[in-house]
């Protein structure tokens, strides 16, 4: 098991290198698990500043965003003048942890779907927004695709980076993308004592009230407190997991070398 090591200003470059997804998949996980982010395109009302929407989208086999929207709206009507757009994608804990949580910029151009292309691109998006069958038909209504240029993902403190538009088309969705969220309630709630024997042996040996802040196929991310700021960083499990059992399993593997390890620190 490694732990690398981070604090509230960034990651500490003395601790080892702990495997973790890179920002190219976890961007297409983050981007897959939501169905809206935050839309901003070009005011053509007032020219150059930003205009900020809410915006549902579903995603095309590329994982490129759709969006549903009307000639009618402000934002539709500043693409067709301007057709560069980006789309911020954040996950539900942001609203409690907003710097701490993992979020996505997708940058890119807007444009109508062909015809051609519109039935596939509503059978994406109906699967994502079924409500939206009520108003899909709508004259004034159409599907819009941003053609993505770039990718920003930001993992939370000290993680951070640019990715490129074939990285992201080529990664692959974490295998626990669906039950992460669980998965993290579950560690921090029903394994607080295994949490706390990590951050000891391989963190802090002060270290208190620990808490998982996310979870994925190679580890996970560890919080912690000790007397005098907030620490963290990254643990590795043994080999990588694909389901709920073997993350488990994969934590209970950590906890007996923990304590192996916490026995051998105190026999010294």
């Amino acid at each position: 098991m490694s732990l690398s090591r981070q604090h509230n200003s960034g990651t500490d470059s003395k601790g080892p290198e702990v495997p973790e997804p890179s920002h190219a998949e976890r961007a297409k996980t983050l981007v897959c698990l939501q169905q809206t982010g935050s839309l901003s395109t070009l005011s053509r009302r007032q020219p150059g500043w930003p205009f900020g929407s809410v915006m549902p989208y579903g995603l095309d086999a590329q994982g490129q965003p759709v969006f549903l929207i009307s000639a009618m709206a402000m934002h539709t009507q500043n693409l067709l003048g301007d057709p560069r757009a980006s789309l911020l994608v954040t996950p539900p804990e942001s609203r409690i942890d907003p710097l701490g949580a993992a979020r996505v910029t997708l940058m890119g151009s807007v444009s109508k779907v062909p015809k051609e292309e519109s039935a596939e691109v509503r059978a994406c998006y109906l699967e994502c927004h079924p409500n939206a069958s009520y108003w899909v038909d709508y004259q004034d209504f159409g599907f819009f695709r941003m053609a993505i240029a770039e990718i920003y993902f930001v993992g939370g403190f000290g993680s951070m980076g640019w990715v490129t538009q074939a990285d992201y088309v080529a990664a692959v969705v974490d295998p626990l993308a669906n039950d992460a969220a669980s998965l993290v309630r579950e560690l921090n709630t029903e394994h607080t004592e295994t949490l706390v024997l990590l951050a000891r042996v391989f963190g802090n040996p002060d270290a208190q009230q620990p808490k998982v802040t996310a979870v994925d196929r190679l580890g996970f991310h560890l919080r912690f407190t000790t007397s005098d700021r907030m620490q963290g960083g990254r643990v590795a499990f043994a080999s990588p997991v694909g389901n709920a059992a073997e993350v488990r399993a994969g934590l209970a593997g950590l906890a007996a070398q923990a304590k192996a390890g916490m026995h051998v620190l105190h026999s010294l």
